[in-house]
């Protein structure tokens, strides 16, 4: 107990911290030293969203409230089968890794002194966990990803990484992220108030084309995935491309941390630049989705492309292969592939030969 500073030494003798009330106190002291120090479990039914038809009321030491939450929201989870090759993958309603994850940030950086509770609600579609306190430091809803943790607790958060229920690290809102997009489920949802924090866990799976294919290429590369990459190859499942900065603004890193997230997915051949913008390969295509539907997106990039090259025409009169790479974020290969589609639309005409090729408008 001194080993985890859960005891401390005074002159009148050793006393427990309020950390060590937390880990080891009774009921009874908890009730009667820390009556805020309670957790509160809300049950709903999908007949009535307003009313709960279950409630405990826990003041019992963390542990103790992580296993009985534990147990109770597994009895209503609901589980489903996905068949990944050989095997199947087994996606519940909500993740006992990021449910635990989410309820002991939720001791680890609650307010003490504020006499509010900590409330897990618990529907069929989805997991409320509000605890008393806002964000600390600087963290925001746009930063809580790649923010550096700063527990409001420190030596619970030092005492739960002892004991290995959290990650030593910090790292725990990235495995609740992590744990959510590779299961093909929203994104764990913060609303930050005043004097309080609302975390909202979905238990749909949007996807299960991209679960899949998250589960085969991790398999046959031997490898995982980190959260930006799951993020980028999430957000391109669903929107078909993605810029530099739109890659940034989604994984909350600096546009060089960015940069070398798409790098790193396109030496995997599961992305490829075109123009400005970066897409799934025709491969990944291929896997998940279908060859027309890569025809059409890369379409679709050629016309943005050639818009792009059409208007520099209206104002220069003239444009060359390297102005084309630069002004379209383009490799040679797609430069040279776009003007000559252009050429056979019959728009622009290629004056010069060599070094000195341009072209002008029709």
């Amino acid at each position: 107990m001194k080993d985890l500073s859960l005891v401390k030494e005074t002159k009148t003798g050793d006393k427990l911290t309020v950390a060590g009330l937390l880990f080891v106190g009774k009921e009874a002291s908890i009730h009667k030293y820390m009556p805020q120090a309670e957790c509160i479990y809300l049950h709903y039914s999908d007949d009535n969203r307003e009313e709960y038809d279950n409630r405990i009321d826990l003041k019992l030491p963390i542990i103790s409230v992580l296993d009985r939450l534990t147990e109770k929201i597994q009895d209503y989870n609901h589980l489903v089968n996905i068949q990944v090759g050989l095997f199947r993958l087994e996606i519940y309603d909500f993740s006992e890794k990021v449910f635990q994850e989410a309820l002991l940030n939720a001791y680890t950086h609650r307010r003490y002194d504020s006499p509010g509770s900590i409330y897990v609600k618990h529907y069929s579609d989805q997991l409320i966990i509000e605890s008393p306190g806002g964000f600390m430091a600087d963290i925001n809803e746009k930063n809580i990803i790649t923010h550096p943790s700063v527990p409001r607790n420190k030596l619970i958060a030092e005492t739960l990484q002892r004991l290995r229920y959290v990650q030593r690290t910090g790292q725990g809102i990235d495995i609740i992220f992590k744990e959510m997009v590779s299961m093909g489920k929203p994104y764990p949802e913060y609303t930050a108030y005043k004097d309080a924090i609302k975390l909202t866990l979905y238990s749909s799976i949007e996807d299960e084309g991209f679960v899949k294919f998250i589960a085969e290429t991790q398999d046959k590369n031997n490898n995982l995935f980190t959260l930006p990459e799951l993020m980028v190859l999430r957000y391109l499942f669903e929107n078909k491309t993605i810029s530099l900065s739109e890659a940034a603004d989604l994984t909350q890193l600096k546009s060089d941390d960015a940069k070398h997230v798409l790098s790193k997915l396109e030496r995997l051949s599961l992305i490829e630049l075109s123009g400005r913008i970066y897409m799934l390969t025709a491969k990944v295509y291929h896997e998940v989705k279908s060859d027309i539907q890569y025809t059409q997106d890369l379409t679709a990039t050629y016309i943005k492309a050639k818009n792009m090259i059409l208007e520099y025409l209206e104002i220069n009169g003239s444009i060359n292969n390297e102005t084309i790479r630069e002004l379209c974020r383009c490799t040679r290969k797609q430069s040279y592939s776009y003007t000559k589609r252009m050429r056979e639309e019959n728009v622009i005409n290629m004056i010069g030969k060599g070094k000195s090729v341009h072209y002008v408008k029709k």
